[in-house]
């Protein structure tokens, strides 16, 4: 399964934002199921950004959600992302 979070950051905040989203990958790769994440910034909207994590299933995913390292260095990150789903599985 993979997880897509979208992000509106100004481009005043883009440095800044660029070193949450690395610390907050950090966070989810120290997880077990982690496959692996990545992130950036929309070619034709620069103020529009993606996190993307892959994982072996939800119940991976769900977990990590609820580790320490994850509440306290993901989460309030996460938490400004758009308001819309972002969990995905692969068609069988």
């Amino acid at each position: 399964m993979f997880a897509i979070a979208r992000f509106n950051v100004a481009l005043a905040d883009a440095s800044t934002f660029n070193s949450e989203m690395v610390t907050a990958l950090d966070a989810f790769s120290a997880c077990a199921g982690f496959i692996d994440g990545e992130f950036g910034q929309n070619l034709d909207d620069s103020g529009l950004w993606a996190f993307v994590t892959r994982w072996e299933n939800v119940g991976s995913y769900r977990r990590a959600l609820s580790n320490n390292t994850v509440k306290m260095n993901a989460i309030p990150l996460l938490a400004r992302s758009i308001d819309e789903p972002g969990a995905y599985e692969h068609p069988l």
